[in-house]
C-alpha cells in the first residue's frame, strides 16, 4: 500500500488498526519515504504493506501526534458494499415474491390470462430475479405447494406535515404487521387514519417514465401510447410520464417494449390527484419516514400527495 506523505524530512508514524470479529489490534510501526517524480504536488511518498484480506484502518501522524493523512481498506468498503447490495437485493425478491403469490392466489397460474401476475412477473424479471424464485412463487399462489398466506393491506394516514400517506402491504400475520407499522408511524410523529380518510386522494394508474433526453421526440411517444391506450403523457424535467388504467398496463407495456423505448419505471401505483407542495425541511422528514416504511419487509409500496424534489433528499 503506498500513502503520499506531506512533505520531506518528516517523520511519520503509521497506525494500523484491524479490526475483526474478535478483536481490535494496534501496530504503530515506521516507515521509509521514497521520491516520486509522478507526484509533483507531493513528491514522497510511503511504502508498506499490510494483509489484504482484513478490513483495517490507517492513520499516519507526524512526530507531535496530528494526524495528517488516513488511508483505508478497499476490502472493508467492498464487503460492506455487497452486504447492503446483498440485503436489499434479499429483501426486494421478498417483496416480489409475496406479490406474485397474490397475483397467483386471485386469478390463477397462467400470466397470459392473469394480467396482474404477469405484471408481476415482469417486475420481477426486471431485477433480476431468479426463474426458479419465480416459478415458486407461483407454486405457492396456486396452491401446488405449501407455504404461508399472505393478506393484502391498505394503511392510510397523516405524514409530517399532515402529507397524506398510503402504505401497501402484504403480511401472512396481520396483528404483528399492525403493531409494527403503527410504531413507525409514532416514531415519525405521524398517525394512521381510519380507511377511506385519504384514499379519495389518489388513483390507482399504470405510470410508465421514459427518459426524455434519450426519447425527445415527445409528439412520436405521444402518438405510441395514446394508439396503445395510455391516458396522457407529461413531461416532468428530464422524463416524461405516462398514465394509464390498470387494465391498459400491459398494452402499452407492450408498444413501448416494440418500438425500443426502455422505460426507467414501469408500474401500477396510487398517484396522487393533486400534489402538495411543502417546505425542504418538512419533505426531508417525509422522505425518512417514508424510507423507514419502506424498509418493513411487509410493506410493498409507500405513496404520499407531497410534492417531493431532489434537494429533499436526506443527507
Amino acid at each position: 500500500m503506498w500513502l503520499r506523505v506531506p512533505r520531506w524530512g518528516d517523520r511519520l508514524t503509521v497506525k494500523l488498526e484491524v479490526n475483526s470479529a474478535d478483536r481490535i489490534a494496534s501496530n504503530p510501526i515506521r516507515v521509509k519515504r521514497f521520491p516520486n517524480a509522478e507526484l509533483p504536488d507531493s513528491p514522497f511518498r510511503a511504502g508498506f504493506s499490510f494483509p489484504p484480506h482484513l478490513p483495517y484502518t490507517v492513520l499516519i501522524s507526524n512526530t507531535d501526534g496530528a494526524q495528517v493523512m488516513a488511508g483505508h481498506s478497499h476490502y472493508k468498503n467492498m464487503v460492506r458494499h455487497k452486504n447492503v447490495v446483498d440485503a436489499k437485493r434479499g429483501k426486494l425478491f421478498s417483496k416480489l415474491s409475496r406479490y406474485i403469490i397474490i397475483a397467483a392466489r386471485a386469478g390463477g397460474g397462467d400470466p397470459v390470462m392473469n394480467l396482474k401476475l404477469r405484471y408481476a412477473i415482469d417486475k420481477a424479471r426486471s431485477v433480476s430475479m431468479p426463474k426458479e424464485n419465480i416459478e415458486k412463487a407461483i407454486k405457492r399462489g396456486t396452491g401446488e405447494t405449501e407455504g404461508a398466506n399472505y393478506d393484502e393491506i391498505l394503511y392510510e394516514g397523516y405524514g409530517p406535515g399532515g402529507v397524506a400517506i398510503l402504505v401497501e402491504v402484504m403480511t401472512d400475520n396481520r396483528n404483528r404487521t399492525n403493531g409494527e407499522v403503527k410504531k413507525i408511524f409514532e416514531r415519525a410523529g405521524a398517525s394512521i387514519g381510519v380507511p377511506g380518510s385519504v384514499g379519495y386522494m389518489f388513483d390507482r394508474k399504470g405510470l410508465f417514465v421514459i427518459d426524455a433526453t434519450k426519447y425527445p421526440d415527445e409528439d412520436s411517444l405521444m402518438t405510441l401510447a395514446l394508439e396503445a391506450g395510455a391516458e396522457d403523457l407529461k413531461r416532468e424535467g428530464d422524463v416524461f410520464e405516462i398514465t394509464c388504467e390498470p387494465s391498459n398496463f400491459t398494452a402499452v407495456m407492450e408498444a413501448l417494449k416494440a418500438a425500443k423505448v426502455e422505460a426507467t419505471e414501469a408500474e401500477v401505483k396510487y398517484l396522487t390527484k393533486t400534489p402538495r407542495d411543502i417546505d425542504v425541511e418538512t419533505g426531508k422528514k417525509v422522505i425518512k419516514f417514508m424510507d423507514a416504511l419502506d424498509d418493513h419487509d411487509d410493506v410493498q409500496n409507500v405513496n404520499t400527495d407531497a410534492n417531493l424534489t431532489a434537494e429533499m433528499n436526506p443527507e
